[in-house]
């Protein structure tokens, strides 16, 4: 390791900083700010630093770690070194301490916009949205144009729910930058969750004006479902995707949007041609392992039997009116979820992160325990830390709450590999299994480009081998817990609407209502890839569509076996 930067060096930071205070005194915050990032980027020049940042860069965190607090020894106030410190927690999910090393660096660079901006992203992975969106307009106030703290704000305002302040920071963002293709891609996606159909393929189509090589464009219009393309259009997309380069991320959403748009036309050759090369690009992107899945499956059953939750009863918030509506994705959950939200006593809160992130919490509480493994972990939790989690979840999906409706829904479709989980914390809690034909669910998931994560999604056997683990699961479930899962065909809800929301409220304990049913005129907020399918009501325009390409679905009915439809 080199040494620490030299007197010189230090001399001019301090004297910089100096100056940035009196400027700031004096009300200039834009000055002030701009000499104090000059400061830390003079201390990040410095060879230990780099050397440090290179660590980190690598993936060598023990050894990143050292290197920075060996300069921290020689240099206490070291802002650079902090931050590399505080980033360094965050990788490891340690937030708390990553917040308090980001605020230790504010406090002695107070307008350094990294640290503002990395402390909010490490408030946001603790639920504190109020105090990170504050930190993010403090930046932007100072900086519109600061790409990172406006994406870090306008992504952060969808996450929670906030879609209202989100179009309109947009819409302010656009005021000052409209020659900005990437935000014209997300007013696009916003108007989308919104229902502003027209407004959303206007966005998309002026990022495509901006940015013909926008691939991500293509994609949102092809996710609004209802955009026919032109021939203009698929040769567009062609040319684009011979044109970029082979480890462009952008071939990806090319080639989903492009089996989109053979669809419509009826050629199911080419559409799924197409299909299949975005699929193969992306799945070889992931380190998804479908034995590894079966296992864990299996372990959960052999651990989440009759005698655990009779071991469990007592424990948790027996209170909490959640509605968990889980399964397989593009299996009709937003559908189920616009219908109960349609409900005078139910809000739906979309997708919520919190019960998989209290899985890494309990471990990473207990990090020094050996046996610290999920779920076995769940064993040994006494109550009061089992009531705490409940309490983390609660406190957290307040945040995304619009109203104060007594029921909320959080349908994340993966939670069904935590249900054992959900039912520790929430003893009371309803969840409905929202299932699908495999042959249709499993197909509609192969012909989806997800935002993250679905990493069984992007192969044929692979989605086979996770729908049928899901179906077992469920099953085991059935056994141990009867009567505590309501299963909700999306055929069956098809067929015959009115008799399978009656039953589902009923399974609820809640009185029917008539807007349940006329769920397509509820104009709340949807942020799913249905978002336009429930907007009409219901059909059957998808039920066989996977037929059409039933010549290339070999592989996905091996997997599933006895599971595939005829």
């Amino acid at each position: 390791m080199m040494p620490p930067p030299g007197g010189g060096v230090v001399d001019d930071i301090a004297a910089m900083r100096g100056r940035a205070a009196v400027l700031r005194v004096q009300g200039d915050a834009r000055s002030a700010a701009m000499i104090e990032a000059e400061a830390v980027e003079l201390e990040a020049r410095q060879p230990p630093v780099l050397q440090a940042s290179r660590m980190l860069l690598a993936g060598r965190l023990p050894e990143a770690e050292a290197a920075a607090r060996q300069i921290l020894q020689h240099a206490p106030d070291h802002v650079a070194a902090r931050c590399i410190l505080g980033e360094i927690a965050s990788r490891l999910g340690i937030y708390i301490e990553a917040q308090r090393l980001f605020r230790e660096a504010i406090d002695l660079s107070p307008g350094f916009a990294d640290a503002r901006i990395s402390l909010a992203r490490a408030l946001f992975r603790t639920s504190d949205f109020g105090e990170g969106l504050s930190l993010l307009d403090d930046v932007l106030a100072i900086d519109p144009r600061n790409r990172a703290a406006l994406s870090a704000k306008l992504t952060t305002l969808g996450q929670i729910g906030a879609y209202d302040r989100s179009l309109k920071s947009y819409e302010d963002a656009l005021a000052v930058q409209a020659d900005q293709p990437w935000l014209w891609v997300g007013y696009g996606n916003v108007c989308k969750t919104l229902g502003l159909y027209e407004q959303s393929v206007a966005a998309f189509r002026k990022a495509l004006a901006l940015d013909p090589r926008r691939a991500e464009a293509w994609w949102g219009l092809a996710n609004l479902k209802r955009v026919a393309f032109d021939a203009a259009d698929r040769r567009a997309m062609l040319d684009l995707a011979a044109a970029l380069p082979q480890q462009d991320s952008g071939r990806v959403q090319l080639h989903f949007s492009l089996g989109k748009a053979f669809e419509d036309e009826r050629d199911f050759a080419q559409s799924f041609d197409h299909y299949a090369a975005a699929n193969r690009i992306r799945r070889s992107e992931l380190r998804y392992d479908a034995q590894a899945m079966t296992d864990e499956v299996s372990d959960s059953i052999a651990f989440f039997d009759a005698g655990y939750f009779a071991a469990k009863q007592g424990v948790g918030d027996p209170d909490a009116r959640i509605i968990f509506i889980v399964g397989m994705p593009r299996a009709g959950s937003t559908l189920v979820e616009q219908i109960l939200a349609s409900h005078s006593q139910i809000e739906g809160t979309s997708e919520l992160p919190y019960i998989s992130l209290i899985t890494q919490k309990a471990v990473a509480d207990h990090w020094a325990d050996r046996i610290a493994k999920y779920p076995q972990i769940l064993a040994s939790l006494p109550a009061a830390e089992i009531d705490r989690l409940a309490a983390y979840y609660m406190r957290s999906a307040a945040q995304h709450r619009q109203s104060d409706k007594p029921w909320i829904i959080d349908k994340l479709p993966n939670n069904w590999l935590n249900i054992g989980l959900i039912r520790t914390l929430f003893p009371g809690a309803k969840i409905v299994d929202a299932r699908r034909a495999a042959m249709a669910c499993c197909f509609a998931n192969f012909k989806q480009h997800f935002a993250r994560g679905q990493g069984f999604s992007y192969s044929l056997a692979d989605m086979g081998h996770y729908y049928r683990d899901y179906v077992r699961f469920m099953d085991h479930l059935d056994g141990v817990l009867p009567g505590a899962v309501h299963r909700l065909v999306h055929e069956r809800l098809i067929d015959d609407p009115e008799r399978e929301i009656r039953a589902l409220l009923a399974y609820l304990g809640l009185p029917f209502e008539q807007a349940c049913v006329n769920f397509h005129e509820n104009a709340r907020p949807v942020r799913t890839p249905s978002a336009e399918q429930v907007r009409r009501p219901i059909n059957r325009d998808a039920v066989d569509l996977w037929r059409s390409y039933a010549p290339w679905l070999q592989p996905l009915r091996d997997a599933l076996g006895d599971l595939a439809e005829d």
